[in-house]
C-alpha cells in the first residue's frame, strides 16, 4: 500500500479501471431531480443518465459532496492505517467540493491531529482534474513523499488544459456554469463554440462552423502549446459521444505524439452541465 492516499470525487471522470489500478479513492457528487436524490456513478450510471437527460423538462441540480462525505472517506483511510492524504478537487470557482473538503479537514483534525491532509484546488475540471489525480496516484504508488506529490500537482495545474465543444451551451447556461462564455449563447445553431477553463472559470476560445472544423481548431491549439509532433498525455472526453472522441483522437495523432491517451466519458454530475454530445480533450505537454 502507498504511504500517501489519494482522494478525489466523481467529477474527475476517471475510468473505473484506472481508479482501481491506481488505488484512487473517490467520493460521489449528488444529482437532484425533483424529490429524487441520486449519487453520481453509484445510483445513476452514465448510459442510463445520458438516455434520460434529453427527456427532462427541468434540468436536474447537482451538489458537491458535503464535509460529512469527505470525513467518512478520510476516516475509512485512517482505519486502514493511512496518516497522509492528498485530496484533489475540481475548480473551487465551479463547485463547493474544495470548501467542503477543507471543512472536513478542519473537523477531523480536531480528533486526529496527527493526520496530515493536503486539500488541492486544481482550478480545472473534467479529465484535467482527472490527469492531476492520476499523476498524483502514480507518484504515491511509487513511494513519493507527501511533499513531492504536492509539488508534482502544483507543476501540473498551470499546464493541464481543456478544450471542448458541443452543439449547444444550453446545459451550461441552465446550470449556471457558463462563466465568461455567456455571450456565445446567442450564436446561430450551426456555430460550434469552443470553450476552455482559465483560472478556474469557463472561457470561450473560438467558434467553428462545423464539428470537423472545431476539432481541427483543437488540434491547432494543442500544437501551438506542444509543437508539431510534440509529446502529450491526452484524454479524449465525451458525453454519450464516443464516436466524436474517436474522430478527435485520429486528428490529434496525425500531428502530435501521444505518450498516453485515455478515452473517458464524463460522469453524470458533469454531464448535467455539458449535455449529451459534448466532446473534447484534456491534455498536458510532456517534457522531452
Amino acid at each position: 500500500m502507498a504511504k500517501v492516499a489519494i482522494v478525489t470525487d466523481s467529477c474527475a471522470s476517471i475510468p473505473e479501471s484506472i481508479l482501481e489500478a491506481l488505488n484512487i479513492h473517490w467520493v460521489p457528487y449528488y444529482i437532484h431531480s425533483g424529490k429524487e436524490v441520486l449519487r453520481d456513478l453509484v445510483t445513476i450510471q452514465r448510459d442510463a443518465f445520458y438516455r434520460w437527460l434529453p427527456t427532462v423538462k427541468e434540468l436536474p441540480q447537482t451538489a458537491s459532496p458535503g464535509p460529512g462525505d469527505y470525513i467518512t472517506a478520510y476516516q475509512r483511510l485512517v482505519d486502514q492505517g493511512i496518516d497522509e492524504i492528498v485530496s484533489i478537487h475540481m475548480s473551487s470557482k465551479a463547485s463547493g467540493a474544495y470548501q467542503a473538503a477543507l471543512s472536513a479537514q478542519s473537523i477531523i483534525n480536531e480528533t486526529l491531529p496527527k493526520l496530515h491532509i493536503n486539500i488541492i484546488d486544481t482550478l480545472n475540471a473534467s479529465m484535467c482534474h482527472g490527469w492531476i489525480v492520476i499523476e498524483a496516484a502514480r507518484a504515491a504508488l511509487s513511494g513519493s513523499s507527501l511533499t513531492d506529490i504536492v509539488n508534482r500537482i502544483k507543476e501540473m495545474i498551470p499546464i493541464t488544459r481543456m478544450i471542448q465543444t458541443a452543439d449547444t451551451l444550453k446545459y451550461l447556461y441552465m446550470g449556471g456554469r457558463i462563466g465568461k462564455a455567456k455571450h456565445l449563447m446567442g450564436a446561430v445553431l450551426n456555430i460550434k463554440p469552443l470553450i476552455s477553463m482559465e483560472n478556474g472559470i469557463i472561457v470561450p476560445i473560438g467558434t467553428a462552423r462545423s464539428r470537423k472544423r472545431a476539432y481541427q481548431m483543437m488540434v491547432e491549439k494543442i500544437e501551438a502549446v506542444a509543437g508539431f509532433m510534440g509529446k502529450i498525455k491526452i484524454a479524449y472526453v465525451h458525453a454519450a459521444a464516443q464516436e466524436e472522441a474517436e474522430k478527435i483522437k485520429a486528428m490529434v495523432e496525425e500531428r502530435l505524439i501521444s505518450v498516453e491517451s485515455i478515452i473517458a466519458e464524463l460522469s453524470p454530475a458533469l454531464g448535467v452541465h455539458t449535455g449529451p454530445g459534448t466532446a473534447g480533450v484534456c491534455y498536458f505537454p510532456v517534457k522531452p
